[in-house]
């Protein structure tokens, strides 16, 4: 039988999330602004738990670096996806896709790993409060970020190497708004077997670890506060993991209604929905949803705001402490 002619690509054309013309505008300006608020939120809250005395602790430190992967996710996708907007053809060089495809890999495997961390982090502070410090040391708090960091760029140069190592097809066209690894398997000549069940195997092994980290994790916080006499204890220490919990939710509810729907009902279509999600409006909620159910994070964010009003209207810095006041 004949080989689809074979041939050396240069750039690819993303068919981006709508082809509709009177929506370009409005889709742009809507996406722009979800763009903004998420690097905003995430910088911010970066630059928060590094500068506030009070949130030096493991909670903040993996909180941090959560900020850091959603800003990197959604900056590897939203700049040229915006500029496509507004674009005349929707191209990305070949090895701009690459590179976009290595780093989302690289960071939305992260996000999984550092969730768990994170729930990981809170199973210590209530199950063994006493034994948090030395549990959660500074040491034990790198290795639990820096081993998903190897291991996620391990995996992302795997993949990125099986897939542009492979023979491309002169179609170059990928029906995505940004270079994903699914699109990109159609467009190549060469069997993509291989590819596919090296893909199949690590998401789920993603996945589920990930996820049953987090389970086991608040399966056991849950009984810890169950045996807890106190009212208020139960309320400290469930206040403590609602963010988390509502973070942990929505990614992953996302994730499995994008890898785990029927085959018959799945499409490039959903794809893009889910995608768009999990890309945009995640790391867009994520800050917010620490900073609204999080009092320590309103805290810091008070503290800032006086020490930012005292310096503009000449306050000594003494008086800006709380519960202190300028002379009258």
């Amino acid at each position: 039988m004949n080989q689809p002619n074979q041939t050396v690509l240069t750039e690819f054309i993303l068919m981006g999330i709508t082809d509709r013309p009177e929506l370009q505008a409005p889709v742009f300006g809507l996406f722009l602004i979800i763009y903004v608020i998420s690097v905003v939120g995430n910088l911010g809250m970066i630059i928060l738990t590094k500068v506030d005395s009070r949130l030096q602790t493991p909670m903040y430190f993996f909180l941090r670096h959560l900020a850091f992967i959603d800003l990197g996710y959604s900056t590897a996708v939203g700049p040229k996806m915006l500029v496509n907007f507004i674009a005349n053809q929707n191209t990305i060089p070949y090895n701009g896709c690459a590179t976009q495809l290595a780093f989302f890999i690289l960071f939305i495997i992260s996000e999984l790993f550092i969730l768990s961390a994170m729930a990981y982090d809170r199973y210590v502070a209530i199950c063994h409060p006493l034994l948090y410090t030395v549990v959660m040391s500074q040491k034990v708090c790198w290795v639990l970020v820096a081993v998903p960091y190897v291991y996620s760029a391990f995996l992302s140069l795997i993949i990125i190497i099986k897939i542009f190592m492979s023979s491309f097809c002169d179609h170059n066209v990928i029906r995505h708004f940004y270079c994903d690894n699914l699109p990109l398997l159609t467009l190549l000549c060469s069997s993509t077997r291989d590819i596919e069940l090296i893909i199949l195997i690590f998401s789920a092994f993603n996945l589920v670890s990930s996820l049953l980290i987090v389970l086991v994790s608040y399966i056991l916080i849950l009984m810890a506060i169950l045996s807890m006499n106190s009212t208020q204890g139960r309320h400290k220490a469930f206040s403590t993991c609602g963010s988390h919990m509502t973070v942990v939710i929505v990614l992953y509810a996302t994730l499995f209604f994008m890898y785990v729907q029927p085959k018959s009902s799945h499409s490039f279509d959903t794809d893009k929905i889910a995608s768009v999600f999990y890309t945009l409006i995640i790391p867009m909620l994520n800050p917010m949803i620490y900073s609204l159910r999080n009092k320590e994070v309103k805290g810091a964010l008070r503290r800032i705001w006086k020490n930012l009003k005292c310096a503009n209207i000449d306050i000594p810095q003494r008086y800006c402490g709380f519960g202190s006041s300028p002379p009258q």
